[in-house]
């Protein structure tokens, strides 16, 4: 298992997060993609890109083009996140008055989080709040469910996972 940078510990440091997260979590660190490689699969309503590393996007085009056939619509809302912004993430919670450990339920800490390698990708449909537990309740996700591993992709964080982490039926990931 790959080590902690001096950068990332003196990161885990600022934040307050405890030395035995990662054990306590049983969570890995998780290899940040090349940001020159990654490759953007759609744009959020404010323009931004979200992008996926080259595997992840391929699986992502084959997954989207079997939902669409199967009429499902999948709306990608959020792909790769650098260590730099999912440390600003859980900075914001932290100023907002969140308690760590909370926070540390519905965001894994910099360095462990899916989304720094860039297969992860968070998804919603119309109609439907992005980044909430009522995504289960969906046709996407009834669709995803059965479907996904076809593709490669996996429900990362179901209920009462091992990692402590809430459940997240919008967070997929694409392991090779």
């Amino acid at each position: 298992m790959p080590e902690v940078s001096a950068a990332l510990a003196e990161v885990h440091r600022s934040l307050g997060l405890p030395a035995d997260y990662a054990q306590r979590r049983g969570l890995s660190l998780q290899s940040e993609a090349a940001i020159n490689s990654l490759v953007t699969i759609a744009y959020t309503d404010d323009g931004r890109a979200i992008q996926l590393a080259p595997p992840a996007a391929e699986a992502w085009m084959r997954l989207n083009r079997a939902a669409e056939a199967a009429v499902i619509q999948l709306i990608p809302i959020s792909g790769f996140r650098s260590i730099a912004r999912q440390t600003e993430i859980i900075r914001a919670h932290l100023e907002s008055g969140r308690p760590l450990e909370d926070i540390l339920r519905l965001v894994a800490a910099p360095g462990y989080s899916e989304h720094h390698t860039g297969h992860a990708v968070d998804l919603t449909t119309l109609n439907d709040p992005p980044l909430e537990a009522g995504f289960a309740l969906t046709p996407a996700f009834a669709w995803l469910n059965t479907q996904a591993t076809r593709f490669g992709f996996h429900l990362s964080f179901p209920k009462n996972n091992a990692h402590g982490i809430a459940y997240e039926p919008w967070h997929w990931c694409w392991r090779p």
